[in-house]
């Protein structure tokens, strides 16, 4: 039998919906998962490092990189620049390790079009008035902030039914269940199976 071919999971959700918690656990719970680190442009938050959470690089370095088409998608988010590398996401699959991707929604329609087998799950709270409640409360953000976040939420939420499969974040434990639930479903996919196997 080959190297069964990685897997890319693609995980969205608005911010505040709670994606990251969801996605670190399955991670640290699954060994053949591994995270997509994004570069970006936004300055580190407290406590991020270079290489761990991202890859931080100024607005010069980060369309040198366009122009040299080492992104397999690139978005700008809230007034910065997110991208993938092509290097890093076909690399792993081609080691037989998943890849989870924590991006937003133009990167993830970006990454279908070019990985028509990705999986693509969205992730939202049972309602908009809980997405606010929880942005308040992580006290993060200005009131400000919080606005333009709301209104990204309204429009994401608009790009839903382009994804595979929906999981409400009532309670995280259920979640982060029911993402390895789908996970482990796709990984028995026929479709994906046959790919790797020979009769």
């Amino acid at each position: 039998m080959k190297i069964r071919k990685g897997m890319i999971i693609i995980v969205s959700a608005p911010s505040g919906a709670g994606k990251t918690s969801i996605a670190d656990a399955v991670i640290k719970n699954d060994k053949n998962i591994v995270y997509s680190i994004s570069t970006t442009t936004r300055a580190p938050r407290k406590g991020e490092r270079n290489g761990r959470e991202y890859f931080f690089v100024d607005d010069k370095t980060f369309k040198t990189m366009i122009k040299q088409k080492k992104f397999a998608e690139w978005a700008q988010v809230h007034g910065h620049y997110y991208g993938t590398s092509k290097k890093s996401l076909e690399g792993t699959i081609n080691k037989g390790k998943d890849i989870l991707l924590d991006i937003d929604v133009q990167g993830a329609l970006k990454i279908k079009k070019q990985y028509k087998s990705a999986v693509m799950i969205f992730i939202m709270t049972p309602s908009l008035k809980i997405l606010k409640e929880r942005l308040i409360k992580r006290n993060k953000d200005s009131m400000e902030t919080i606005k333009i976040r709301m209104a990204n939420a309204k429009k994401e939420l608009s790009y839903m039914d382009k994804y595979d499969y929906l999981v409400l974040n009532d309670k995280l434990e259920t979640s982060i269940k029911n993402v390895e639930s789908v996970i482990c479903a796709e990984r028995l996919s026929v479709k994906k199976i046959k790919n790797n196997i020979k009769f």
